[in-house]
C-alpha cells in the first residue's frame, strides 16, 4: 500500500480580520480536504487513505464543511 503525501494549504494573509480557532481549523482542514480530493481524481476512498482517516470520517467531515467531490458537478 503506498502512501501520498497531502501539501499544506497557503496560509491566510496576515492583515486579516481575526478570526476563531475553529474557523481556522475549518479552513485548514478544507484546503487538505480539497487537495486530497484533487490528487486522488475525486475519489473519497482513496482521499480517506491518503488523509489517513475512514471513509466515513471523511464523509462526515466533508457533511460539516459542505464540501462536494469535483464528480457531484461541483468543485471541491
Amino acid at each position: 500500500m503506498s502512501t501520498q503525501t497531502i501539501d499544506r494549504p497557503a496560509a491566510a494573509p496576515q492583515d486579516a480580520a481575526p478570526r476563531s480557532l475553529k474557523e481556522l481549523v475549518d479552513d485548514y482542514e478544507r484546503g487538505l480536504i480539497q487537495q486530497a480530493l484533487r490528487d486522488c481524481g475525486g475519489h473519497q476512498r482513496r482521499a480517506a487513505r491518503a488523509l489517513g482517516i475512514l471513509p466515513t470520517t471523511l464523509s462526515e467531515k466533508m457533511r460539516r464543511l459542505r464540501l462536494r467531490t469535483p464528480r457531484d458537478g461541483s468543485a471541491a
